[in-house]
């Protein structure tokens, strides 16, 4: 008898096939610059046909990576991007009709995975002023909840926790027994992060991706951090060969090549620095605390601004709906200035 999951039959997904290759693209989190040009040619002189025609072989970049966060490679799990160590965790770490607490807008696929498995997604809504009250997370922390899963910083709110905040939170998490996982995937624009709770306590995962700051998106990269027992249940999720040999060959030598981090995170803070400074100076509304992306309060609609800026000015953007007091407003990726002038000479023409 052929069979299909009704879970997956009824999943609501938006799968984007758009042709982005000629556009400004401020509209994925992506870094619209990317690596410099003389860096990648430099990187690809490592490429050879045994390079390409070998499996991956993970053990060298995981020692790389695990010293460069200052720890050893039994906390780190390497991942197609953070979003599969995302998957593993709510498929290892919580059951059918599992409760899972989430804030809301987030990152889509936690809610997706949640549903596609069967689990009972909770989510927290932000207040009208796009804050974050941690109380109304502690509420949903009850008896029966498996998972919190928390964003430093949030996509797309922009908004990060306290010291004191996260820890009323993990205090709360340690009584109920809760595993906690916090995705950082926006690590490096804002430096605050929680991963020593993720190596030095049980049950906590930080998930990361060399998509944004490291300009790696199209090389699918990223990696789970926790405890020991924790990481090896990852691993067991994890298919045979799941990092490819150029993604891991690319963030080694963006880790390990001096200055390539400090300058592309200039880079990038000149970038927002002026953008911020446009926007105030002609009377725009923002919000985004952190990440490399800020919610803007249009004058006029934001649908038909995004409609002209791809029509008129071959500039990628969002437009969401209904986002707290802003009402429907633009989300801009940020990149260095020049960059963000393209953007803001377009919205000025455009916005009027």
């Amino acid at each position: 008898m052929y069979y299909l999951d009704s879970r997956v039959e009824n999943l609501y997904r938006i799968f984007d096939q758009n042709a982005r290759k000629d556009y400004l693209r401020l509209d994925l989190n992506e870094n619209p610059g990317g690596l410099p040009q003389e860096f990648i040619d430099d990187v690809l002189k490592n490429v050879t046909p045994q390079f390409v025609a070998q499996y991956p072989e993970t053990l060298h970049f995981t020692e790389v990576l695990a010293n460069h966060l200052g720890t050893d490679i039994s906390h780190i799990c390497l991942t197609n991007g953070s979003a599969e160590g995302i998957r593993y965790i709510i498929q290892a770490f919580t059951s059918v009709n599992g409760r899972i607490v989430g804030v809301v807008p987030s990152y889509f696929m936690f809610q997706v995975y949640s549903e596609m498995y069967g689990r009972n997604f909770v989510k927290v809504p932000y207040k009208e002023d796009l804050s974050m009250d941690v109380n109304d997370i502690i509420r949903e922390m009850t008896e029966d909840t498996q998972l919190l899963i928390l964003l430093n910083p949030n996509n797309p709110m922009g908004n990060v926790y306290s010291d004191d905040e996260f820890e009323s939170i993990m205090k709360v998490a340690r009584e109920k027994q809760i595993t906690v996982l916090v995705d950082e995937a926006y690590h490096y624009f804002y430096p605050k992060t929680f991963i020593k709770y993720a190596l030095t306590e049980d049950h906590v995962f930080i998930t990361r991706t060399f998509s944004k700051l490291f300009s790696m998106a199209g090389c699918r990269l990223g990696y789970v951090v926790g405890w020991s027992d924790g990481v090896k249940m990852v691993q067991k999720m994890c298919t045979p060969h799941n990092t490819n040999a150029f993604a891991m060959l690319f963030a080694e030598k963006v880790l390990t090549t001096p200055g390539m981090l400090d300058s592309l995170i200039t880079k990038f803070n000149g970038g927002r620095k002026y953008l911020i400074d446009s926007l105030d100076k002609n009377g725009y509304r923002h919000k985004g605390e952190a990440g490399n992306f800020i919610f803007i309060e249009p004058k006029t609609d934001a649908q038909p601004i995004v409609d002209r800026m791809k029509a008129e000015k071959k500039i990628l953007i969002k437009a969401y709906p209904n986002v707290g007091e802003f009402g429907n407003c633009l989300r801009v990726s940020i990149g260095e200035e020049k960059y963000m002038k393209q953007f803001m000479d377009a919205l000025l023409e455009i916005d009027q």
